[in-house]
Parts: C-alpha cells; sequence; structure tokens
C-alpha cells in the first residue's frame, strides 16, 4: 500500500483543516517546500498536494508551489485543487504532477472528465470522489452533489477510472480513525485502485486500511500533531 502525506496549501502556508471547514485553518510550516525536504529525507516517495485556494476560486492558484517541490525533490506528487480546464490540467502536468485528483469537474462536467480520462490515461488522472453523508461533494466540500458515494464511483469505474481517493469529509482532520466499513463497501468494486483519506490517526488505522485492500492512504493531520512520524511511516514501506 503506497504511504502519502497531504501537504495543504492557503496563501503559500502549510496548513491543515477539519471537516473541510476553511475557518479551523492551523498552519503547520510557512514553507511547503521545507515540509516535502521532510518527507523526502525521510526516505519516503508519495505526496499529495492540495491547493485548497484553488479549491475555493475554482481554478488553480498554487501551482508555483507544485513546481517548486517538483523542482527540488523528486517525490511523486498527486495534486488537488481547482481543476476545472484543459489549461488547468496542462498546468498541473507541466508544474511536475504524477498524477492530479479531479472531483468536481467529475460531478459536475462529466464529458470533460472523460475527454481528460482518455487524453491522459487512466493511470494518471484520479476520481476525487468525497463524501458527506455519503454523498458525494464537490466545489472545496462546499457543494452537496446529491449523487450516492457507491453509485458514483462504480459508474467512473465501469467507464475507465482505474484510481479513485475517498475522503470521509466528518472524518477529515478529526484524527478519529477511517471509514473503513464504508471504504469496504466501495472494494466491492472489482478492480478498483482505492485511496483512503481522512481521520488516520495510528500506525494500527494504516495496518487496517491495507489488510481490508486500499491501494493508497493518505496521511495529513496524524503526522503534523505527532501521532504518527514520518519514520515509522517509511518503516511500513
Amino acid at each position: 500500500m503506497r504511504i502519502i502525506i497531504a501537504i495543504d496549501i492557503i496563501d503559500g502556508k502549510c496548513v491543515r483543516l477539519t471537516k473541510g471547514d476553511f475557518a479551523t485553518s492551523k498552519i503547520y510550516n510557512e514553507d511547503p517546500l521545507d515540509v516535502a525536504r521532510q518527507i523526502e529525507d525521510s526516505g519516503l516517495e508519495y505526496l499529495h498536494l492540495v491547493d485548497l485556494d484553488g479549491a475555493r476560486n475554482r481554478r488553480v492558484t498554487n501551482h508555483k508551489i507544485l513546481e517548486r517541490i517538483a523542482g527540488n525533490t523528486s517525490l511523486k506528487i498527486d495534486f488537488s485543487g481547482g481543476i476545472r480546464t484543459d489549461e488547468d490540467l496542462r498546468t498541473c502536468f507541466e508544474g511536475g504532477a504524477g498524477q492530479v485528483v479531479c472531483g468536481s469537474v467529475a460531478v459536475n462536467d462529466p464529458p470533460l472528465f472523460m475527454s481528460w480520462l482518455e487524453k491522459w490515461g487512466p493511470e494518471k488522472i484520479i476520481l476525487g470522489a468525497d463524501a458527506k453523508g455519503r454523498r458525494v461533494s464537490a466545489g472545496g466540500w462546499l457543494e452537496d452533489s446529491g449523487k450516492e458515494i457507491i453509485t458514483f464511483i462504480r459508474d467512473y469505474h465501469s467507464k475507465g477510472v482505474q484510481y479513485a481517493v475517498c475522503t470521509d469529509i466528518e472524518r477529515d482532520g478529526t484524527l478519529e480513525g477511517p471509514s473503513t466499513d464504508l471504504y469496504k463497501e466501495i472494494l466491492g468494486i472489482p478492480g478498483l485502485n482505492l485511496i483512503a483519506s481522512g481521520g488516520v490517526s495510528s500506525i494500527k488505522d494504516i495496518n487496517e486500511l491495507n489488510k481490508i485492500g486500499c491501494e493508497g492512504v493518505i496521511i495529513g493531520k496524524a503526522v503534523y500533531e505527532g501521532k504518527i512520524t514520518l519514520k515509522e511511516l517509511c518503516r511500513l514501506c
């Protein structure tokens, strides 16, 4: 299972939110590149870079930070937040992202999302499927799409999606444990590579997600709050 460390960006700084609420923003480091270098120095390989400004502004905003991290580390980066247009997508890939997470476009403009999947390939396009009360959210988690999470993922998987990241928004940033039961349901979709996100607080949580078959797990607040160290995570790889 891939261990993926999250860096969330607001105003150029490394932050974390609780349950996606921008009012709960807490700054952990003024320089995301410094955090990325710590991740690389620990021996970990994967970074989940979230442009929270972009998610709120509906356009990729912090692409310069992506370029700095990609240009100064060897981390394998997936980028998320504000990807709405062909230009946004090109900016991400040209800036050094190996994969991108597309959620709002998949909800609001399925033909555009499918064109990206066809053009760039299913190994580069990750379906963003974040949910609150089993209903998919979009627009930086501010919009309730009304779409049921399992049906949403199953439908796109049938159309060629190979990777999906799912966050239970009610768990994100709470350190209350992941939504393992929900992930078990999603993993009932044969052949899907599921990346779990939200609520992870311990090595036990990670081992449980590995046991049920998640392809990856995104970890953020647990690292920044000292619940899990980067070295501990590296030993799991």
